[in-house]
């Protein structure tokens, strides 16, 4: 366990000092690959949903198995095996990157070029951007993706290594792009969406109790009981909620997706976000990253003795 947390801090420190690769990103040469097998396996619209689910299923397996059989057996390697391992990590976590993502959108907002800052928004969320509340969108990013690019990968970390947390953010990166409930991927992706429900249903709740103690923690323990279950996704409902009752903010709602609007639930209690609070967002997100690196060594350290 202290060799974990080790590891897992210099992934950190690296992630923070480099940020994401700036060009060939791993998990943009997956995601290109998966649209590749995607096109192969799809078919034609003559196919029966349970053939659809069978080929998703498939593309699911030939995309995880051998890149996580890759990463075991690299980390595995005398000498160097420590090196592809924090490597591995740091690629895998996207803690620098929401920073580096969502800082702009508040230096736009500041700047009150709100242009500027709904194109930069629309690089962090799914929705219409000409249709949403910039802080509130980029607010709710943060925090969600607080578990999906950062807290999900340390926990595959150190349950499984870096092969565990390989294997976890490509199923990430495929739900991101298949686990869609419209017409094109809802039985196609729905091996990929059920992977990454499964995946992240410990490391969600963890999160939502790491936003808890670090904010206001009775409101966002409260917000999370009574309000999450009427998310859609059983996974970021906890996460969402429970990050908006620490900051005292209040998300969700109305939201446009390809020009059709959806009425989600409101989350948490208090006012609406303002452009200070992306900077909350992302500060709750750091300080449970140290909170994190901080349990893995004490637990590292019991263990040891």
């Amino acid at each position: 366990m202290i060799t974990t947390a080790l590891l897992a801090l210099a992934a950190v420190l690296l992630d923070w000092l480099l940020g994401e690769p700036r060009r060939r990103h791993p998990l943009v040469g997956f995601g290109a690959l998966a649209e590749r097998l995607e096109r192969q396996l799809y078919g034609d619209a003559a196919m029966t949903a349970p053939a659809r689910r069978r080929r998703g299923a498939l593309a699911l397996l030939l995309l995880l198995l051998p890149f996580t059989a890759a990463a075991a057996a690299l980390t595995a390697l005398p000498n160097v095996g420590t090196v592809f391992t924090v490597l591995m990590l740091y690629v895998a976590l996207g803690h620098r990157s929401l920073h580096d993502h969502a800082r702009p959108v508040a230096a736009a907002l500041r700047k009150h070029d709100e242009e500027e800052a709904r194109r930069l928004v629309a690089r962090m969320v799914s929705r219409d951007s000409a249709a949403l509340d910039i802080p509130a969108a980029a607010t709710e990013s943060v925090l969600e993706n607080g578990n999906d690019g950062v807290f999900g990968a340390l926990f595959w970390f150190a349950i499984g290594g870096a092969p565990g947390a390989v294997l976890y953010r490509m199923a990430n990166t495929l739900d991101a792009m298949w686990g869609y409930r419209n017409e094109r991927y809802l039985h196609f992706g729905w091996a990929a969406a059920r992977l990454d429900d499964l995946l992240n249903f410990i490391p969600a709740r963890l999160t939502a109790i790491t936003y808890a103690v670090l904010g206001k923690t009775r409101q966002a323990l409260r917000c999370w009981r009574t309000q999450a279950s009427a998310w859609d996704s059983p996974n970021a409902g906890p996460v969402m909620a429970a990050g908006a009752g620490a900051l005292g903010l209040t998300l969700g709602g109305p939201a446009r997706y390809q020009g059709e609007w959806h009425q989600r639930p409101v989350l948490g209690v208090g006012r609406a976000p303002d452009v200070a609070d992306i900077e909350r967002a992302l500060g709750l997100v750091r300080q449970g990253v140290w909170l994190w690196l901080g349990v893995l060594v004490v637990a590292g350290g019991l263990a040891h003795a």
